[in-house]
């Protein structure tokens, strides 16, 4: 694991004069670094250069620990807010009957409600790769049928013996 700081901290930084703020700092502004430093050291805390590439460059008094703490808790929260996408298969022949159509296709009602994307596509085998229209058609209609829970997000493409589409979810209002 990496143990090198992310931010520049107390001797470390270079810049000659620095841009102070803080919660608990009375005189923010424009100091020496040596000001800053001496400021940071009678309160007991750390000296963050936050922002380097500013002019003068920013520096926080903060406790250091506790602000890579909430750093972490706060990529913490916003990975558990992040939406993940489950992407479910459905195959189809090129000559898939009405019957099992139609059991495919109560499958991808469900996948769409439940808020999955659906990626259905018909695999050719062998000499069926001649019936390629056949394949588009059987896609087509299953994203006719599927117009009222989901949206086309990719119209049917050839890819090597697959002819593939994506359904994605629409969003409920």
């Amino acid at each position: 694991m990496d143990t090198t700081p992310q931010h520049r901290l107390n001797e470390r930084i270079r810049a000659q004069q620095v841009r102070v703020v803080g919660d608990n700092v009375e005189n923010q502004g424009v100091l020496s670094l040596k000001e800053a430093l001496a400021l940071a050291h009678e309160l007991e805390l750390d000296l963050v250069e936050i922002s380097p590439n500013a002019d003068p460059p920013v520096c926080k008094i903060i406790d250091y620990q506790k602000f890579l703490y909430q750093q972490k808790k706060k990529q913490k929260e916003m990975k558990a807010k992040a939406v993940k996408v489950v992407v479910k298969e459905i195959r189809f022949g090129p000559q898939t009957d009405e019957h099992d159509f139609q059991f495919k296709l109560r499958h991808a009602e469900k996948f769409l409600n439940e808020g999955a994307k659906v990626k259905a596509y018909v695999f050719f085998k062998g000499r069926s790769i001649l019936f390629k229209e056949q394949g588009e058609i059987l896609l087509l209609k299953f994203a006719q049928a599927l117009e009222e829970l989901g949206k086309v997000e990719q119209m049917p493409r050839l890819e090597g013996k697959r002819m593939t589409m994506f359904i994605s979810p629409k969003k409920k209002k």
